[in-house]
């Protein structure tokens, strides 16, 4: 099994309720592992569209020239939780959405933390 299809998978096996999980290519925006519990929601497509906020970012802290790294980006959303975390190269990311009211944000942060460290 890939490195991305089992981060996926571990995060699935923590995160049981969430709604959207994805390890993505910062570059191309490809999701190379995705999973979603819900039938309508691309998740591929959701990973391609945050590519571009973190690229946004990214340049972002260029421009205002900060020594700075991203950590992760939360988009709080009326009932969802949306987290990026970047992986220490910035080479890939894990998108991950939850529902805000059945989810712990702290606990979701600290497992993404766990596993952007091992992403190659």
């Amino acid at each position: 099994m890939s490195s991305a299809k089992q981060t996926v998978k571990e995060i699935l096996d923590e995160l049981p309720t969430l709604l959207a999980v994805a390890v993505v290519e910062t570059e191309t925006g490809m999701a190379l592992a995705s999973h979603s519990n819900i039938a309508d929601f691309d998740i591929d497509t959701a990973a391609a569209y945050n590519t571009e906020v973190v690229k946004q970012k990214l340049k972002a802290i260029s421009a205002l020239k900060l020594n700075q790294t991203i950590q992760d980006i939360l988009l709080t959303l009326t009932d969802q939780l949306h987290v990026i975390k970047l992986s220490a190269k910035g080479d890939k990311f894990i998108y991950l959405a939850v529902n805000a009211r059945d989810t712990n944000l702290a606990v979701a942060r600290q497992i993404l933390k766990s596993h952007t460290a091992v992403l190659n």
